[in-house]
């Protein structure tokens, strides 16, 4: 009897381990299963992605292919346009070539030159006659004093104050707008032969010119001296207007036309219209 009960605990120790390896082997089974699901998985992705990669390295070798071919036949084309034996030069180099080959290019290098000459001279005439005129500017009293003892021009010296009303000053009517005595220049209005002219920023010692009626010679302004709302200087004036020089000129050439005449002929006859004069009565 225990032999029995001995041998059916056995078989139940058996199935019992039996049963706990085939529930360990199931497990391990799961898992392995869903460890190659997931592997499955990422290799699934993984080719997407080489496939995508793939594709568009396709496409961009396509395109350049049609691009090397599209090249390909316009060069075959502009060679099949050529025609054998015939060498053309380069286009800029002929061009550069008939350009200073030219003819006219050399006549208007030319006129190009003597145009340059001439502004250098113009310059040089500009130059010489600023240093005249700026010899010609008195800056003090003594000096206006000395220009008006040579006789040429009339001066008349001036102080004027910032104002609304225009003052006579020789052949012209000044007014003071502004004095800056920090840059020492002034803003002026003038009347010139009843013309209103605005000169801004007039610095001092700077000849401010310009021309009357019936004058061929400028009229002349220098300001010598600014303070504050107030200026120093003169205007000036050639001493002959236009009409005299012109009057003096013409009689100086009659007076020579009478002096270099020929004497008149004692025995020359009269005209024809003295002839039918009739002759005095005693």
């Amino acid at each position: 009897m225990l032999e029995e009960t001995s041998s059916v605990s056995g078989s139940v120790n058996r199935v019992a381990a039996i049963a706990a390896g085939l529930v360990v082997l199931v497990a391990a089974i799961g898992v392995y299963a869903l460890h190659e699901r997931s592997v499955s998985k990422q290799l699934a992705e993984q080719n997407s992605t080489t496939n995508s990669a793939l594709n568009a390295t396709r496409d961009q070798l396509n395109a350049l292919n049609s691009r090397m071919d599209a090249l390909n036949a316009e060069l075959a084309a502009k060679a099949a346009a050529v025609q054998p034996g015939h060498y053309q030069t380069p286009m800029h180099a002929a061009s550069s070539r008939r350009r200073i080959e030219d003819p006219r290019w050399k006549k208007m290098q030319g006129q190009l030159d003597d145009q340059s000459k001439r502004i250098d001279a113009t310059r040089q005439d500009l130059t010489s006659a600023r240093t005249e005129l700026q010899g010609s500017i008195a800056t003090t009293h003594d000096e206006l004093v000395l220009l008006e003892k040579k006789g040429e021009r009339s001066y008349y010296e001036f102080d004027l104050d910032k104002s609304g009303q225009f003052k006579r000053e020789g052949p012209v009517g000044v007014r003071l707008s502004k004095a800056n005595t920090k840059r020492d220049y002034a803003d002026l209005e003038m009347l010139v032969d009843d013309f209103k002219v605005s000169k801004k920023h007039v610095n001092i010692y700077e000849p401010v010119l310009f021309y009357a009626a019936d004058s061929k010679m400028p009229v002349e302004l220098v300001i010598n001296a600014i303070s504050k709302n107030h200026i120093h200087g003169y205007v000036s004036e050639p001493k002959y207007k236009g009409s005299d020089m012109e009057a003096a000129n013409s009689s100086t050439a009659n007076g020579a036309a009478g002096l270099n005449a020929p004497p008149a002929d004692p025995n020359a006859k009269p005209s024809a219209a003295r002839q039918r004069l009739d002759a005095p009565k005693n």
